[in-house]
């Protein structure tokens, strides 16, 4: 590969594929790809997260409202399985992917589109089973693009940029979340719209960076072995082998059991603890996902930069995990939506600062980056979506024993989380 070409694909200009080899990010990215990427990251965010905040929680008071809370939770954890088994499955696919349009291109755009069709099945479902079938095919289809997403970080940037890019990553969270709760609650009075919009966005947005994207060649001889061994291990990495791989994700996963909680339950706390009408439950949640999310992108680029200044990440990790237990009981113990407000408004900034720093710390610890970042990137995405699974299969037994109560639930959650703090100072990188 020529030298012009490498500095084309380092500074993400629109080439064509490149093999594995010639392409080990050594010179920094710049700053049309990281937009770009940042883009791509947005959309998808804007399509899969407001409909566990508000949309699935409208459809379901709509279509069963007499057992919101069991068929919520039925809906959001099995949608969670999917997610739990389709980012590392697509990840490890998607590294031994050998089209001649890249290696992670076809992921990308075969994410984005099954995207649109799973909220299109959400949209026009009838029944609370239809609704559970197009969670699920919505969750698999945007976890195969999520799966492509994360190692084109492995794969394009250098390991003295990682800490900005991972804060850009994070400001497209918020973005996200900010942008599809809009669409949401603007678009309220028409189902397919309020679904539909924000999938088409996210599809464009695929497109960009699929369009200047330059992509790694795998070649067929290179192609990785992919039997049954190898299928258990898009699942597994041992924890004794490589142990700083462990403890980020087991920190990972407690913060995001407290995160789950917020956001699955977010709508009925507001409606059974706040006493808001059910009409007015979107726009509260715009209003808490805006002030949530304005402060995760202050706090993840200024985080991420940090971070990278002065060389540390864990510190930044076990912080945040702290400041967002604090602020969960805030939440737990609201007296009012401003109170509430008042909660989501330090939830964002703990949060901003722990995934801008705690990403760039996975990167460092990520075992056989080289060969396998997409698929072993999938196992860490685990610790994300598995509590999705397991608090809504575990919450109703709380609010059950508390007789309904939010505040026990939440207390739960910021016990978790700050568990997640401890959780991370085994880690030898820092």
């Amino acid at each position: 590969m020529s030298d012009e070409i490498a500095e084309a694909a380092l500074r993400g200009l629109p080439r064509g594929g490149v093999t594995v080899e010639a392409t080990r990010p050594a010179r920094q990215v710049g700053w049309l790809f990281i937009v770009v990427y940042g883009m791509a990251y947005t959309g998808l965010w804007m399509a899969l997260l407001p409909p566990i905040l508000t949309g699935l929680t409208m459809r379901v008071h709509e279509l069963d409202p007499a057992h919101a809370t069991a068929s919520l939770s039925l809906v959001v954890g099995v949608g969670a399985l999917m997610a739990l088994f389709g980012n590392p499955f697509f990840g490890r696919l998607s590294d031994r992917t050998s089209s001649r349009f890249g290696m992670r291109r076809p992921w990308l755009i075969a994410g984005a589109l099954g995207g649109v069709a799973g909220l299109a099945v959400i949209a026009t479902a009838a029944s609370v089973p239809q609704l559970l079938l197009g969670w699920c095919i919505t969750q698999l289809a945007y976890n195969a693009e999520l799966a492509a997403l994360a190692a084109i970080f492995a794969d394009q940037v250098p390991a003295q940029q990682r800490g900005t890019v991972s804060g850009i990553v994070g400001i497209s969270l918020p973005l996200g979340m900010i942008g599809g709760t809009f669409l949401m609650q603007a678009l309220a009075d028409s189902t397919r719209a309020m679904f539909l919009v924000a999938a088409v966005m996210a599809l464009i947005s695929a497109l960009m960076l699929v369009w200047m994207l330059p992509d790694q060649r795998l070649a067929d001889t290179q192609r990785p072995r992919y039997g049954w061994r190898e299928l258990l291990g898009s699942y597994w990495i041992d924890p004794l082998r490589f142990p700083d791989f462990g403890w980020a994700w087991g920190s990972r996963f407690l913060l995001y059991a407290g995160i789950a909680v917020l956001m699955t339950y977010q709508g009925l706390y507001l409606i059974h603890q706040l006493g808001c009408a059910p009409a007015d439950v979107p726009r509260r949640i715009f209003l808490s996902t805006l002030v949530q999310s304005c402060a995760v992108a202050i706090f993840s680029a200024a985080g991420g930069g940090l971070s990278d200044a002065i060389g540390k990440r864990k510190v930044f990790v076990a912080g945040a995990a702290v400041v967002y237990a604090l602020a969960l009981l805030i939440v737990a113990f609201a007296v009012s939506y401003p109170w509430f407000l008042a909660g989501m408004a330090i939830t964002g900034a703990a949060q901003g600062v722990y995934l801008a720093a705690d990403l760039a710390l996975v990167t460092d610890v990520l075992p056989q980056r080289e060969t396998h970042a997409a698929g072993n990137l999938g196992i860490f995405n685990i610790a994300n979506v598995m509590p999705q699974s397991l608090m809504p299969a575990v919450a109703p037994a709380i609010l059950l024993a508390s007789d309904g109560s939010y505040t026990a639930l939440f207390v739960v959650a910021a016990m978790l989380v700050a568990l997640s703090a401890w959780v991370i100072l085994p880690v030898r990188a820092q």
